[in-house]
């Protein structure tokens, strides 16, 4: 049983801030929160988003009749793309101060509402840049009030604290985590998310799998990030097949956003720690890397080393996938060859070599880890020793299947 992994002595903090609206039709929330919004004067904001999803969702049409309806003027920042970089985040503070907003809506999924919040905070602190925020180079207490309007299951960044936003030049993408941007309102409407592709669907799901298992293992886990992380996990070892077979359907959808939004609970509480700090370089060097399969490809080896420390957690959270676990850290080796043969049945059937990598980066790539603002904190909070030697053998042992 995972609560004999507990220390009882320990004290901890449990998060339970966002209001989010969940369900089919929480899209239509939007105009109470316009009128609450216009209600205390803001009259204007930033819309962030990528070019596509923000409409061919259905989600734009509400907002933009609610914004409407409000007296409520926007300027639309549409331009985001995956792993957004500060660069972006500048470019959309700079239309938002232009057009004197008093809010920020991020719209999309986890890149979107990322910068969005990133842009809440520069433009309620006048003449900082992204880069400077990302390079904690200073350490913002207000932000502008952020609407998120997610269309993903899977980031979690709707219901936390935490915005990732690359650094182009230095391959950094560093991780912060601020109480000054949690959403004041957050949507998740799984009728926005009906239409994501099959990759998409596996991606973002293999996403909230990983905040579970990095929140429930950390240092700074507690039982009701190990819980929630547990429900996380069942919920989509039982769904993700199912709408792989079926796209529409409903309840599918429901319950993989559901997982999605106790996974971003469970990290916001738990934290992360090797997966996501190990992921990040692999994103910074290659932007166009989906940041799910990257997790997906790095998860089995994570398991592997991390499993002897913490066994019976590992064995619960994992029962749904892997139900003959007992618990015992000689089990390490099978648990991780069973986690990469979950991931070929839903549809994650690439490792890091089929990406380009080799064992020629990893160097590299050990070094972005260590080097890039927020990683090593994550590493300090792993339940082993992150040293350089663990994380090379982790980026090693990934770039090729255990299971051959």
């Amino acid at each position: 049983m995972w609560k004999h992994d507990v220390d009882i002595n320990q004290v901890v903090e449990l998060r339970l801030k966002p209001n989010v609206y969940f369900g089919f039709g929480a899209i239509n929330k939007i105009e109470d929160i316009a009128k609450d919004m216009k209600s205390k004067g803001i009259d204007k904001i930033l819309v962030v988003s990528g070019k596509n999803a923000y409409k061919s969702s259905g989600a734009w049409d509400v907002i933009e009749k609610a914004l409407k309806n409000n007296d409520i003027k926007y300027t639309n920042y549409a331009e985001v793309t995956p792993n957004p970089t500060v660069d972006a985040v500048d470019k959309a503070v700079e239309q938002g101060k232009n057009f004197g907003v008093k809010a920020v809506m991020g719209i999309g999924g986890g890149s979107p509402i990322d910068a969005a919040k990133a842009a809440a905070i520069l433009l309620a602190n006048n003449g900082k840049t992204a880069r400077e925020l990302m390079e904690f180079k200073f350490t913002p207490d207000k932000a502008l009030p952020i609407v998120a309007v997610n269309l993903t299951h899977g980031t979690g960044t709707e219901t936390n604290r935490f915005s990732v936003v690359t650094i182009p030049e230095t391959q950094y993408k560093p991780a912060i985590a601020y109480d000054c941007i949690y959403p004041s309102y957050s949507i998740d409407d799984p009728a926005l998310m009906m239409n994501l592709s099959p990759e998409q669907t596996i991606y973002v799901s293999v996403d909230a799998v990983n905040h579970s298992i990095e929140a429930a293992t950390s240092k700074a886990a507690s039982p009701y990030s190990i819980s929630t992380a547990k429900e996380c996990i069942e919920l989509v070892a039982k769904y993700l097949p199912v709408i792989n077979k079926n796209p529409k359907d409903k309840e599918a959808r429901y319950f993989l956003l559901y997982a999605s939004i106790l996974g971003g609970v469970s990290f916001d509480n738990g934290l992360l720690h090797f997966t996501h700090a190990l992921e990040h370089p692999l994103s910074g060097v290659k932007p166009k890397l989906s940041h799910g399969l990257g997790l997906a490809m790095i998860l089995p080896a994570v398991i592997k080393y991390i499993y002897p420390q913490k066994a019976q957690t590992l064995s619960s959270l994992l029962h749904s996938i892997i139900p003959d676990l007992k618990g015992t850290p000689d089990e390490a080796e099978y648990a991780a060859k069973k986690v990469e043969e979950w991931l070929y049945s839903v549809g994650v059937t690439k490792k890091l070599s089929d990406e380009g990598f080799s064992e020629a980066d990893v160097d590299k790539l050990v070094k972005l880890t260590f080097e890039t603002p927020s990683l090593a904190g994550l590493i300090s909070i792993a339940p082993i020793e992150g040293t350089k030697e663990v994380v090379g053998a982790i980026f090693k042992e990934s770039l090729f299947p255990y299971n051959k």
